[in-house]
């Protein structure tokens, strides 16, 4: 799936490349930043780890910041949005699949050393941005078009406040989750989560007397 979604680079000509290598590679990236952190990962690392020699690995990623953005990526590519019949539902599923996620050390692990490396690297925050942030606010507009089909939410016609509004629910749910869950190290349970998703529909006032 990963390798599919990336597009070799312009006018690059050859073998097509192994969906199986890339799968290993990144693998082995998580791996590696689990095991060595951030600042002791190499790329000869991966490659060993991988099986594969250090020149398939720089054919397909310049350097470490471009490879460990993928590995963390193809872990977000793997979130989905299940319909379960309201927003609500479908908010609280999708929150409770990010949060488990993020329980894993190699998610954990690579997301946090990302971040905190992309503060000294504006490439890096781009590359952060394109790979993973813009690629998952897809799950957001999924969501807000099956709300709207459902007559949960309301149609608009403008299209750049509708971008302004997935930005902003994206980065309420996905900023809180990750603080949540890796800055406060609190559980993201179903109790935290039906709590949050509550404040998140119907604010802080609370949804209108019946």
């Amino acid at each position: 799936m990963v390798s599919a979604m990336r597009n070799p680079s312009p006018g690059r000509t050859g073998r097509p490349r192994s969906a199986a290598a890339d799968a290993a590679i990144l693998a082995a990236t998580r791996d590696a930043l689990v095991e060595l952190g951030w600042s002791k990962l190499t790329m000869g690392d991966v490659s060993a780890r991988a099986g594969v020699a250090k020149t398939t690995l720089y054919r397909r990623w310049a350097g470490k910041n471009e490879l460990v953005v993928d590995a963390v990526a193809e872990l977000f590519d793997a979130l989905e949005l299940p319909d379960r019949g309201c927003l609500e539902a479908d908010i609280e599923g999708v929150v409770l699949q990010f949060a488990e996620l993020l329980r894993r050390p190699e998610a954990r692990t690579a997301l946090m050393a990302v971040v905190a490396e992309s503060t000294r690297d504006e490439a890096l925050r781009d590359r952060i941005r394109s790979a993973i942030v813009d690629r998952q606010k897809r799950l957001v507009v999924l969501g807000r078009e099956r709300a709207q089909a459902r007559g949960e939410l309301p149609y608009e016609e403008d299209e750049s406040l509708a971008g302004r509004t997935t930005d902003l629910i994206f980065d309420v749910i996905a900023g809180t989750v990750v603080h949540r869950a890796l800055v406060s190290s609190e559980p993201v349970d179903e109790v935290w989560v039906a709590t949050f998703t509550a404040l998140l529909m119907h604010g802080l006032q609370g949804p209108a007397p019946a």
